[in-house]
């Protein structure tokens, strides 16, 4: 069993969830604790059965329900050294043993490999993760202000990917937003458009991409219908002939159906 579940995605909290027959991982905890215990019950996941909490960065949509349900639950929470000090008031509340740190390097948790790598965003030194068992792999990347070779890189060969796909570029010139948050959005430390989105889709698939699931979309720069319309049409485009892809997306404040690796 290798599967995947998406508790919260989008602007408003990120939170996922991801297991085997033995370990039991949280990444990013972005909603408040009671709902993140909320989430995790409905799908028949004790929070005290969780081996790890792991942090892609330390912005308030991914760290928001963090310290008081690690706490609660003694769970460890794994960031990298610059983000462990981007969320200090976080780390001061929790215990010295639960204060995990993880480096741009492969480690275990449990049955599962972990492989973090670097990401393209205005964060002190955030990142994405894959996730390998019994030779599957599965990768998670929001937040990007766009693909570089080594994002690429790390994500081929995914049979599964949760993949940003934050706004649409003509919704986000006609928002309410300032300048210059927009230029922020659409910056290279930004966040990624539906159009980018598909193309890194359409470019794994040639790489044994099996099944994505778009996430982090913005509440008021894009549309759940919009983006999945535009990557679809991007695979379309660029494989004509394939049916068997599954593509998916995450919903805001629900639980997603539960995603089996393969």
């Amino acid at each position: 069993m290798f599967q995947f579940c998406s508790l919260y995605s989008g602007s408003s909290g990120n939170c996922s969830f991801l297991q085997t027959n033995t370990t039991k991982i949280l990444i990013d905890a972005g909603q408040t604790a009671k709902k993140i215990e909320e989430s995790l019950t409905s799908i028949s996941v004790a929070p005290t059965s969780l081996h790890a909490i792991l942090i892609t960065h330390e912005h308030s949509d991914h760290i928001k329900g963090l310290s008081i349900f690690a706490k609660k639950f003694h769970i460890p929470v794994y960031a990298n050294e610059e983000t462990w000090n981007a969320m200090a008031q976080q780390r001061e509340k929790l215990e010295k043993e639960q204060i995990k740190y993880f480096s741009f390097q492969p480690f275990l948790l449990g049955d599962i490999q972990i492989e973090p790598f670097p990401i393209p965003h205005d964060a002190a030194n955030p990142c994405g993760f894959t996730f390998l068992h019994e030779n599957k792999k599965m990768s998670i990347a929001t937040d990007i202000g766009h693909i570089t070779q080594e994002v690429m890189s790390h994500l081929t060969n995914s049979s599964f990917l949760l993949l940003e796909a934050n706004y649409e570029p003509e919704v986000l010139k006609c928002s309410s937003y300032p300048y210059l948050l927009k230029q922020r959005i659409y910056g290279p430390n930004g966040h990624l458009s539906n159009v980018e989105a598909g193309k890194t889709i359409s470019y794994l698939m040639n790489y044994g991409l099996k099944q994505a699931m778009l996430g982090h979309l913005s509440k008021e720069n894009n549309f759940p219908e919009l983006a999945y319309k535009t990557v679809v049409e991007e695979l379309i485009q660029q494989h004509p002939m394939e049916n068997s892809f599954h593509l998916s997306v995450a919903n805001r404040f629900e639980v997603s159906p539960i995603i089996e690796v393969s």
